[in-house]
């Protein structure tokens, strides 16, 4: 599949002076779930906002769908679904007519049968004809979604989703994300939750300080990035390395009975081998051994860090 947004050459500065982005290039597939992970103030927002037409940018170009967002922003801008991070709903209104509403914003013709299919599919059929104000807060949020669903957008743009929401409705939204995705919709979300680029996302974008440091492929970057670490249990514990196992990568674990041991995986040769003699040789006797990969989130501090 092709890309269905293109940003190239991106900058965005305000009158203050501070540029929020710098030159960022991005391409995103159709069909696919993107996530960009960034600290405060990392430019998330202001890269979805300037993608959505919103925010004007410096200079640089972006395109929806073949249509650029500031010479076509009709044309782009029909074709994406934005959700911010802050819940805008009239707390009056009944979910199906705010649906209604927004739909029409966009020209598009009656189709009861379509809003229903999308209330279903997020769970909110039976609320319907519910004023938003009697919703939960986790209803909201899809309602939310629901209306940036409602004139058929080819991309949605989710900030924040699960922002101050409890673990049990974060999973929930995760299977309406990927509910969206088998419909072909292509999804570009923001978060601070590393777990939930991890569940869900095809490739993971991280940026900071208004430049994008990596997109990449979520599997390939585990791999190529990820680091291992082999915990070794010992029977008695120490209060330091010993001298005989200086070369080695080692830590000791809380309590002084565990030995950590971080090696590359991308290495021909991990090493652990000859750790485990030189172990016994010291004098050190083993009681368990076990694997840990570095997560997404010891990644992303590292880029952050790097970056710094």
């Amino acid at each position: 599949m092709g890309s269905i947004v293109s940003v190239r050459n991106l900058t965005k500065t305000y009158k203050t002076g501070f540029q929020a982005l710098k030159s960022v290039n991005l391409e995103i597939e159709e069909g696919e779930i993107i996530a960009l992970l960034g600290p405060n103030g990392a430019g998330k927002t202001t890269l979805i906002s300037t993608i959505c037409g919103i925010v004007q940018p410096t200079s640089g170009t972006v395109t929806v769908g073949g249509h650029d967002v500031v010479r076509d922003a009709r044309a782009a801008r029909s074709l994406i679904g934005l959700v911010p991070q802050d819940v805008s709903l009239e707390s009056f209104e009944k979910v199906i007519n705010t649906l209604r509403f927004s739909r029409g914003l966009f020209g598009k013709p009656e189709n009861e049968a379509y809003l229903d299919r999308i209330l279903k599919q997020l769970s909110l059929f039976d609320k319907k004809d519910s004023k938003i104000m009697t919703l939960s807060g986790g209803m909201k949020r899809r309602a939310m979604i629901a209306k940036a669903l409602s004139h058929e957008p080819r991309v949605l743009f989710l900030d924040e989703p699960t922002a101050g929401v409890d673990v049990e409705l974060r999973k929930e939204m995760w299977n309406v994300v990927a509910g969206l995705k088998a419909e072909g919709v292509t999804i570009i979300l923001t978060t601070h939750y590393i777990e939930e680029a991890e569940a869900i996302a095809d490739r993971i974008g991280v940026i900071n300080k208004g430049e994008i440091l990596l997109v990449q492929n979520k599997a390939e970057l585990m791999a190529q990035m990820g680091r291992k670490e082999l915990h070794i249990d010992l029977a008695q514990p120490i209060t330091e390395v010993p001298a005989a196992l200086a070369a080695y990568d080692l830590r000791v674990g809380a309590g002084g009975d565990t030995l950590i041991f971080t090696y590359d995986t991308r290495g021909e040769r991990t090493g652990i081998t000859a750790l485990l003699t030189d172990l016994r040789n010291a004098g050190l006797h083993m009681t368990d051994l076990a694997t840990r990969q570095s997560s997404l989130e010891d990644i992303f501090v590292g880029l952050v860090k790097d970056s710094a």
